[in-house]
């Protein structure tokens, strides 16, 4: 439920953006601003609040950022300029990053070991949902009932997640151990360094496609607007089947199900330059490249939770900062492409290099673990 309010109000406001332009007095490209405000703020916040709350007891976090995170959407609501507005946007992705590696931490530490990739994934789950269900039906009433309440309706739901979080969350402790100093030398581990790259490299290939698929949809496929939202649910779908599979993959082993998410979304986002003249054929392959660059996430998530060792909050939490930076990347990418005059489709061959690109840095940190861990499992 958490991770459905999230996915929620990180991706309404891009469908509401024009309806938040006319009420702040704003053109609709300054409105974007609102966009980066809250992916600074999730870059932010996740390695600040992981190294200033490691030690506190984790269903308490959880209790903290999810109340954070309602304040910071009501908000938004309030918000009653631009200024403001932007202020509001910025502090509600603070809690993003660290609520998902906490939860994730609590998920994994509830299971066997051989199950812990699936327990992270149903922590993810609620993204992929929110795509399916929570971005449209918020959109909609932001566009009925004024864009105010689209935000209101994902604080209801941030207390919502308050209540579930007290009533079934175990009692988890915090890492007494644990000081800001010793969660910071996780930044001098090169394998953390590696596993951000691959996925603010690698993941920002999905984002180039991802950011221009309506005009895609419209100027390459042909089809009408009206077919834009069959995309979008194609998206969902596939993220939601993909994070299942992804939980799977990263128990039998983290390594390999990052090379499968990173190789074959990059191939998926090269076959779509091609498969995006054909209504059934780009909705399927749209469908493969959610479903794949779900499995990336989980697997790299869970890496991020290995490779960190003692600072498991900080790892934890960065995965979803590296993602950001992914999505500012992939959409500056793909627009520079477009505006260069190569069409629709060059942000999809963009994505490809970038996917690929990551490849490459995952190959380091393959070589790497190899290298320095000769007797470990690939598993890691």
């Amino acid at each position: 439920m958490g991770g459905f309010a999230i996915g929620t109000t990180e991706f309404v406001t891009m469908g509401l953006l024009p309806e938040m332009a006319d009420g702040v007095g704003v053109s609709i490209p300054t409105a974007g601003h609102l966009i980066s405000a809250y992916a600074i703020g999730v870059v932010v916040g996740a390695p600040l609040i992981a190294v200033l709350a490691a030690r506190l007891p984790r269903r308490g976090l959880l209790l903290a950022l999810m109340v954070a995170f309602a304040v910071g959407n009501a908000a938004s609501a309030l918000a009653g300029s631009f200024g403001l507005l932007v202020a509001a946007r910025f502090f509600a992705g603070l809690p993003h990053g660290a609520f998902f590696g906490v939860a994730s931490l609590v998920a994994a530490s509830m299971v066997a070991p051989s199950r812990r990739g699936r327990a992270v994934s149903m922590v993810m789950l609620g993204l992929p949902i929110a795509n399916i269900v929570g971005v449209p039906a918020a959109t909609w009433m932001g566009q009925q009932l004024g864009w105010r309440s689209a935000y209101w309706a994902v604080s209801v739901l941030g207390v919502l997640t308050i209540a579930l979080v007290a009533a079934f969350v175990p009692s988890v402790p915090g890492d007494r151990a644990a000081t800001g100093r010793r969660e910071l030398k996780a930044f001098a581990n090169a394998q953390v360094w590696l596993t951000l790259l691959v996925g603010a490299i690698g993941f920002g290939g999905m984002f180039a496609m991802y950011s221009y698929i309506a005009p895609t949809v419209t100027d390459v496929t042909g089809l009408p607007s009206s077919s834009i939202p069959w995309f979008l649910l194609a998206f969902g779908l596939g993220g939601t089947v993909g994070t299942f599979v992804g939980g799977r993959l990263a128990d039998w082993s983290v390594l390999r199900s990052m090379v499968v998410g990173s190789a074959g979304m990059g191939l998926m986002l090269a076959l779509f330059t091609v498969t995006a003249h054909q209504p059934l054929a780009a909705w399927t392959t749209v469908f493969l490249v959610a479903l794949i660059a779900s499995v990336l996430v989980v697997s790299l998530q869970m890496r991020l939770m290995h490779v960190a060792g003692d600072a498991q909050t900080l790892g934890a939490a960065m995965n979803h900062a590296s993602l950001n930076v992914a999505n500012a990347l992939g959409a500056w990418l793909g627009g520079l492409v477009i505006a260069a005059g190569w069409g629709y489709t060059a942000p999809s061959w963009v994505g490809a290099g970038l996917s690929f690109g990551g490849l490459l840095v995952l190959a380091a940190s393959v070589l790497l673990h190899r290298r320095t861990a000769p007797a470990a499992s690939t598993t890691a």
